[in-house]
C-alpha cells in the first residue's frame, strides 16, 4: 500500500485555525445520476475528505471546540441496501475506522444541530450551494434562537464561507500530502512512457486515452483526475480538447495532457511528442521555445517570490520565440504591452495542484500577487499554439501546438520537480518514440 492522507493532522491545523465561538458545518457531495437509473461513480467533496477520509454520499461534518470537535453525520447500516450499492461503515465504522470523534446517522442531523449551535457566534458554511441544506440548517438556527432565548447562549449571527478558512489550509501541503502527489506523479510518468512506445500513425486518439487509464489503475491510482486530452495534429491548438475521436496521422504532433489520482488527489502533465517518432525542424523549433520557457518560469518558482512571477518569466521568452519563429515583429516589451502575443498563448502558466486539479487557494492577496511559500504545489505549463487556417504565420508552424506541463514543489531552496521523471526534451522523447519502431 502508498502513502495516504493524514487526515488527522489535517483536523489538528483545522481546530487550531479555528475560534473559540466559531463553528465548521460542510456536506458531502451530491450523487448525481449519469442516465435513466444509472449513477456516475461516486467522488467525495475535497473539503470534506481533507479532514476526515470519508468518501461516501449523505455525510454532514460539524466542526466546533468541545469534548467531540468533529462529529460526522453519514448513511446509517442498512442490510438490505448494501446489497445493493456496497458496504456502509455507518457512525460506529466513522469513529472507529476514521477517528472522528463522534457520529451518527444522518437523520439527527437537524436534532443535533440544534445543541450544536448554541454558544456559537460565527458559522462557516456555505449558502447557495444546495437548498434542501439551506433549509434545514435555517430551520435548526431558528429553533437555536429560540433554545437560547432560554439558555442565554449565542447562536451564529455572523456566516462564512468555509472556503476562506479551509482552503487556506489546504493550499499548504503537508508531509503526507506531498507523498501522495509523488505517488500520483510515479503512476503518471508510467502511463506517459507507456505512451511514447505505442503512439504512431493510425492509432486512434482514443487508444491512447484508454491506455493512459489503463496504467493510471495498474499503477494502484483510481484513474484520471480529470478528463484526459490527447490531442492530434491541429486539435492541440485547442486548449481543452476532450473528444479524443480523431485517428492520429503522419507528421502529427501529438499534445496529451493528463494526471493520475491517487487517494483523489492528482498529478497534471502535459507532453507533447511526434506521432512518426521524430520532430519536423518546425516542430521542434516551437519545443525548444516551450522548454525555454518552462526553465525560466522554475527560476522564479521559490519561496518568498511573487506567484506571478513565474507567469512573467515564461511569457518574456515565449513572446521573444514567436518573433524569432517570424509569428510577431518588433520588440518584445512592445509585443507584451499591447497583447498581440495572446493569438499564440492565451492562457497562465500554471494554477495551485492538489485534491483538485485546479486546487483551491488565492492568488492574490492585498491587491497584489501573492508570495510563494514552501509546501504549495504549483504546475508550470507554457505553450504556444498557431491555428491550422492563421495565414499570418509561416505556413510550417500552422497547426502546430505545444504544451509542456510539470508539477512543482516550492521548498525553502530550490523546486523541486515532482514530474522530471516524465521525459520532455526533443532527444530523449525521440528516443522513446523509436523504441516501438
Amino acid at each position: 500500500m502508498g502513502p495516504v492522507p493524514d487526515f488527522a493532522a489535517h483536523r489538528q491545523r483545522l481546530i487550531e485555525a479555528l475560534g473559540p465561538h466559531e463553528a465548521v458545518l460542510l456536506f458531502s457531495s451530491p450523487h448525481p445520476i449519469r442516465n435513466g437509473d444509472a449513477e456516475y461513480r461516486y467522488r467525495p467533496d475535497s473539503d470534506l475528505y481533507w479532514l476526515t477520509g470519508w468518501t461516501q454520499p449523505e455525510a454532514a461534518l460539524l466542526v466546533r471546540h468541545g469534548e467531540s470537535p468533529f462529529t460526522l453525520f453519514v448513511q446509517p447500516k442498512n442490510e438490505e441496501l448494501e446489497i445493493w450499492t456496497g458496504y456502509r461503515p455507518g457512525p460506529t465504522g466513522a469513529v472507529e475506522d476514521f477517528g472522528l470523534d463522534a457520529a451518527f446517522p444522518i437523520e439527527q442531523l437537524p436534532d443535533k444541530l440544534l445543541d450544536g449551535l448554541q454558544g456559537i457566534s460565527t458559522l462557516h458554511y456555505a449558502f447557495g450551494r444546495d437548498p434542501d441544506h439551506d433549509a434545514l440548517l435555517k430551520a435548526a438556527l431558528r429553533a437555536s434562537l429560540r433554545k437560547s432565548r432560554r439558555t442565554y447562549q449565542d447562536v451564529p449571527h455572523t456566516f462564512k464561507d468555509p472556503a476562506v478558512l479551509l482552503h487556506e489550509l489546504r493550499l499548504r501541503k503537508g508531509p503526507d500530502e506531498i507523498e501522495v502527489i509523488k505517488e500520483c506523479a510515479r503512476i503518471t510518468e508510467q502511463a506517459f512512457r507507456a505512451l511514447y512506445t505505442e503512439v504512431a500513425p493510425g492509432v486512434g486518439e482514443w487508444e491512447l486515452d484508454a491506455l493512459l487509464t489503463y496504467n493510471f489503475r495498474r499503477e494502484g491510482g483510481s484513474g484520471p483526475g480529470y478528463t484526459s486530452i490527447v490531442a492530434a495534429g491541429h486539435n492541440a491548438c485547442i486548449l481543452h480538447y476532450i473528444e479524443n475521436d480523431q485517428v492520429i496521422e503522419d507528421g502529427d504532433l501529438v499534445l496529451v495532457d493528463a494526471g493520475a489520482e491517487y487517494c483523489f488527489y492528482t498529478a497534471d502533465v502535459t507532453r507533447t511528442f511526434p506521432a512518426s517518432g521524430r520532430y519536423s525542424r518546425a516542430q521542434r523549433q516551437v519545443v525548444e521555445v516551450v522548454l525555454r520557457a518552462q526553465e525560466a518560469a522554475f527560476a522564479e518558482a521559490r519561496a518568498t517570490k511573487p506567484y506571478r512571477a513565474m507567469h512573467e518569466a515564461a511569457l518574456r521568452v515565449l513572446v521573444e520565440g514567436m518573433i524569432s519563429l517570424g509569428l510577431l515583429e518588433g520588440e518584445v516589451d512592445a509585443r507584451i504591452e499591447d497583447g498581440s502575443y495572446k493569438r499564440y498563448y492565451m492562457h497562465g502558466t500554471g494554477h495551485w495542484l492538489g485534491l483538485d486539479v485546479h486546487d483551491v487557494g488565492l492568488y492574490h492577496q492585498g491587491g497584489a500577487s501573492r508570495p510563494l511559500e514552501p509546501g504549495m504545489v504549483v504546475t508550470v505549463e507554457p505553450g504556444l499554439y498557431i491555428a491550422i487556417d492563421d495565414d499570418e504565420a509561416p505556413e510550417a508552424l500552422r497547426g502546430i501546438g505545444v504544451r509542456i506541463e510539470d508539477d512543482v514543489l516550492i521548498t525553502e531552496g530550490d523546486p523541486i520537480i515532482l514530474t522530471e521523471g516524465i521525459p520532455k526534451t526533443p532527444d530523449e522523447v525521440e528516443a522513446l518514440c523509436r523504441v516501438a519502431r
